[in-house]
């Protein structure tokens, strides 16, 4: 981004760079660290904790880096101290490590997630993830938190809900009122899973149900409840619209997303908090869109003129996003402008919740997301409160209590939920913060 650029090479100049540790080590870690250590200049990758250390190891190898391990927060302080490169298996001692500026999260986890970040938080760090899925089900709690503790909880720049982020400001920056924050999907089919993703995930070196996760709809829908819950903005519906302009055919010819405008057109209301929403099948794919409206006629005038249409809905759009390339601004974002990239505002305008992707029955259990048991779908909170749904950020490794029919939405009631949970713990303290009336019934204290 334009002026970042300028400030990190000040700090390069000044021999002064932000210091980051990194929390995962994966695909899209291995390509942050990448781009860190070899087109970031003023900010240094100093740390990598991860479960498994030969993978943090490999990240700084990229660059004939051989780093130190470290078994204790102490040790690690020590490698820091010393401008020596570290890596961990104890997240928490890396999120608690003096030394470093900043956390990126990028393990795509929960409980495991949940740890390393509220550490990093209480510990007085800067905070940026790209983790969609922790962020959809708690990231309003972890906001009260980096607030208190006066540093910055963000999303990450590069993933679609930061570049819709970017382009509702900007288009709000001109005036036009944004209706509708849009992501542009290839695909779209909630039963696929591990087994039918098998061969996409290897190509691409990646996990096959975090795959399976974004074909079924789950990734989508945090996503887009997370710029929901930073623009405050809704869904139209349960799982959200969603207009499919494939033909039922991945790859097949795509439309212009100008085209899919009138698709939302009854859904819009230009005195309304605003929608998220997505559409299958349009381009430029795999990017993001914005509808917007503008109530003066002599800016329509000119917005035609620009070759934006005669409206009353403009379409915005970014035809991109880069991911791992784009993770390193925001870090600078942060640090040295205090500007998340996306953030909750307040409570949580939008939820994702479990839907069972096959009769489930008595004693199974909820492995993963993207996996053969649930899939989730985008619902306002105030749907979920009412009905006690099942966020599908608590589900994992949860056990059903008796019969789900294939497709229904799961209940707080239709499963027991792990004993002794940190997520489970912050999740009741974001309802206990945000709800208006308590949950009905022992929800909150179920999840204690």
């Amino acid at each position: 981004m334009i002026i970042v650029d300028t400030a990190l090479a000040e700090r390069e100049a000044q021999g002064n760079p932000i210091r980051v540790g990194m929390v995962g080590a994966g695909f899209q870690a291995s390509g942050i660290g990448l781009q860190i250590m070899t087109a970031t200049p003023g900010m240094r990758l100093c740390a990598i904790a991860n479960r498994h250390l030969d993978a943090a190891i490999k990240v700084f190898q990229q660059t004939e880096v051989e780093p130190v391990a470290c078994d204790t927060q102490q040790e690690l302080e020590a490698a820091l101290a010393a401008g020596r490169p570290a890596v961990t298996e104890d997240a928490v001692a890396l999120a608690r490590a003096e030394g470093l500026d900043a956390i990126i999260e990028v393990t795509g986890s929960l409980e495991f997630a949940a740890h390393a970040i509220l550490a990093a938080l209480e510990s007085g760090k800067d905070v940026i993830q790209m983790n969609a899925e922790l962020d959809g089900t708690i990231g309003p709690i972890l906001k009260v938190k980096a607030d208190a503790a006066g540093v910055v909880y963000s999303f990450a720049d590069g993933d679609q809900p930061g570049v819709q982020m970017n382009l509702y400001r900007f288009v709000a920056g001109l005036g036009v009122k944004p209706v509708l924050c849009g992501n542009i999907k290839g695909l779209h089919d909630p039963y696929r899973n591990p087994a039918t993703q098998e061969g996409f995930a290897k190509r691409w070196g990646q996990k096959p149900a975090m795959v399976a996760s974004f074909a079924d709809g789950t990734k989508i829908s945090f996503e887009q409840a997370i710029v929901a819950n930073g623009t405050g903005m809704q869904v139209a519906q349960r799982g959200m619209l969603g207009p499919d302009f494939s033909g039922g055919v991945p790859g097949g010819p795509l439309v212009p997303i100008e085209q899919t405008v009138s698709a939302f057109e009854p859904y819009l209301d230009p005195t309304g908090p605003g929608l998220v929403d997505y559409v299958v099948g349009a381009r430029p794919g795999p990017g993001v869109f914005v509808l917007g409206t503008i109530d003066n006629p002599r800016q329509r005038h000119y917005l035609e003129l620009y070759k934006m249409g005669e409206g009353p809905y403009y379409c915005f759009t970014t035809p991109y996003h880069l991911c791992h390339f784009e993770v390193p601004t925001s870090v600078a974002r942060a640090v040295l402008f205090r500007d998340p990239v996306l953030s909750p505002l307040d409570g949580p305008k939008v939820g994702v919740i479990a839907m069972a992707k096959k009769t489930l029955h008595e004693g199974e259990t909820i492995e993963e997301l993207g996996g053969f048991e649930v899939y989730g779908v985008a619902e306002n909170i105030e749907v979920i409160r009412r009905e006690r749904l099942l966020p599908v950020g608590l589900a994992l490794g949860c056990q059903v209590i008796g019969h789900v029919e294939k497709d229904a939405a799961l209940t707080l009631d239709d499963v027991r939920i792990p004993p002794g949970r940190l997520i489970d713990r912050l999740y009741a303290e974001q309802e206990a913060m945000f709800a208006l009336a308590p949950l009905p019934g022992n929800a909150a204290t179920s999840m204690e």
